[in-house]
């Protein structure tokens, strides 16, 4: 925090962005000159950046579940925990998104309007593991899952925000929906680089982990 004003804070923001506002809304009492603090930036109403210590759902990089706030012939609004509702362009809907309903939608920096948005196209921004990353993502492996989609199999899903993943039907003995974060075990990776997940540990963990919940249960 380098100095106060009537409308905020101003925050070193370093050589290359220079001074920050933080808007009084977000200033505590307990804010002093010279402390260091941890906040969000993005681009204001009028393009400015600005400074808040609000969270957001998700980040640039990030995939999210989020809720459509207001339409208009340009695209749609997000609500993704910021006052500024997060943009998503027409261009980057797979279907014309309506109000009041969520969808899996991919944060990124768009480098022609300098701003964050939106897309719906998930697809274009999965990976498949390299080389490198196979070893991390063996049978039994524990992973971070994002319910994505319902199939004619299963589930889609998004394995540790990167990768794309199915649940199959018969791994399935919990009601799932587009948006649930849980945590699932890799199967196996198949050829095409996509990655078979269950929701429960397969072999003998499995069956040690149920053995001492039933003792529990019976005594």
């Amino acid at each position: 925090i380098k100095k106060r004003t009537d409308f905020g804070l101003y925050l070193d923001g370093g050589e290359d962005v220079g001074n920050i506002l933080l808007p009084t809304r977000y200033v505590t009492a307990d804010m002093q000159i010279g402390e260091e603090i941890e906040v969000f930036l993005y681009l204001d109403q009028e393009e400015r950046l600005i400074a808040t210590t609000e969270h957001p759902v998700a980040k640039v990089g990030e995939f999210a579940y989020l809720e459509v706030a207001w339409t208009n012939e340009y695209g749609a609004f997000l609500k993704w925990g910021l006052m500024k509702d997060l943009f998503c362009p027409s261009r980057e809907q797979k279907q014309r998104m309506e109000r009041g309903k969520s969808y899996i939608v991919y944060i990124k920096f768009d480098e022609d309007s300098y701003r964050l948005m939106a897309t719906a196209k998930v697809e274009k921004q999965l990976s498949t593991p390299t080389a490198e990353e196979l070893p991390s993502l063996t049978h039994g492996t524990l992973v971070d899952v994002l319910v994505w989609q319902k199939t004619d199999l299963g589930f889609k899903v998004i394995v540790n925000n990167k990768f794309q993943g199915q649940i199959y039907d018969n791994q399935i003995f919990q009601p799932l929906h587009s948006g649930m974060k849980l945590k699932a075990y890799v199967d196996h990776v198949r050829q095409d680089g996509k990655i078979d997940i269950g929701l429960q540990q397969r072999g003998r963990p499995h069956t040690l982990a149920f053995a001492e919940e039933l003792l529990r249960y019976l005594y």
